[in-house]
């Protein structure tokens, strides 16, 4: 086959590249395009895979900005589509749905978002993808007739323990790991969808520093421009070792969700700060059933340090989150081996998943 992977943002890169990686080893045709966002370009570099890049620019967040955003990469996935003349169209894309309805190629849109939380690229994109591709938490509204639901969560393509070994010789390239240390994570909170959206501000930071200095070391890693007070704990590292350092801190605290859920299936301690919280199937069954995360909404700063209060309190907190982390992949697919057998079966497969869901089982 030739299969056309679009990733719009780094998240995108970690949750296709065991994918294609198996996918280029079966022999099929893969082209990677991308639009210019963050460190992606970087990972992308890092691992040596071959991209075209069709945003080179990027986009400005303001609504004009998206739009034009939007119709420029349209036109050009348009264009390498027609050159490239892919049998499959895959991301968590809005052009795909587009450019798959105006060139009769199947697109499957990979999403984890519940539709509700992200209107605007669900009502762009949904109407016109082929199929979608989301966790069994995951509410896509009106478009549950063509949703396929699997028993995961996108991070485990990537943090599952059959494709991540965390690593601390990783880690000890850029500190000892005989003091605990935090994490801190700074999201941007400037897409569409984050509008009225608040995370962590700069007080809030400075009371999580002040609170957690005395237990241990802090680094902080961030997509916003962060004050001077906090640049001496800014995080610089090569950004494909992050999940190592991730997997050995005694606490992740954010505003991010996908570093959240990543914290969370490593088995470390979460807490996210924002105002999506209650919003977001997959998190909220990270939380409530598994209990390896905290949402805690920006209107309750006083719950946040009380949590991180008590966890630090605890004796065995380690241990006691790998257990938890230990029933929740026993209830979990290895995500990566469905996708493969979902895309090199389409649309086969998308018949034998809703006629039969359980058949995803067989992917443990």
């Amino acid at each position: 086959m030739k299969i056309l992977f679009h990733l719009g943002h780094p998240a995108h890169f970690h949750l296709f590249k065991n994918v294609i990686k198996r996918l280029l080893k079966n022999n099929h045709d893969i082209l990677i395009v991308i639009k210019k966002k963050d460190v992606l370009e970087k990972l992308l570099d890092e691992s040596k895979y071959e991209y075209v890049n069709i945003l080179p620019l990027g986009r400005k967040d303001s609504m004009i900005g998206i739009a034009i955003g939007q119709l420029s990469q349209d036109y050009k996935l348009y264009f390498t589509s027609i050159k490239y003349k892919p049998n499959l169209l895959i991301g968590t894309s809005v052009a795909i749905s587009h450019v798959g309805k105006m060139l009769n190629i199947p697109s499957i849109n990979v999403n984890e978002d519940d539709a509700k939380v992200v209107p605007l690229y669900s009502y762009l994109s949904y109407p016109m993808s082929t199929s979608i591709l989301s966790p069994n938490s995951c509410n896509n509204s009106h478009w549950q007739s063509k949703t396929i639901h699997y028993s995961g969560y996108n991070e485990l393509t990537y943090l599952h323990p059959k494709y991540f070994k965390p690593s601390k010789k990783i880690v000890e390239k850029y500190f000892s790991l005989e003091k605990p240390y935090f994490i801190l994570r700074f999201a941007q909170l400037s897409a569409h969808h984050d509008k009225g959206i608040n995370g962590i501000n700069a007080e809030i930071a400075s009371n999580l520093i002040d609170l957690l200095k005395p237990h241990g070391n802090i680094y902080i890693t961030s997509e916003r421009e962060l004050e001077p007070e906090f640049e001496q704990y800014r995080l610089n590292i090569n950004p494909l070792d992050i999940h190592h350092i991730l997997a050995f801190a005694k606490m992740y605290i954010g505003d991010s969700q996908t570093m959240a859920a990543e914290a969370a299936v490593l088995g470390i301690p979460s807490i996210r700060f924002n105002d999506f919280v209650g919003k977001l199937g997959y998190l909220e069954e990270l939380e409530h059933k598994y209990n390896l995360t905290y949402g805690i909404k920006t209107s309750e700063p006083d719950k946040l340090y009380q949590i991180i209060e008590e966890l630090l309190d605890k004796q065995n907190l380690k241990n006691e989150w790998q257990n938890k982390k230990k029933i929740m992949l026993k209830d979990k697919i290895d995500v990566t081996s469905f996708m493969v057998w979902f895309i090199e079966n389409y649309p086969r497969s998308v018949k034998i998943i809703k006629e039969i869901s359980e058949y995803q089982y067989k992917f443990k």
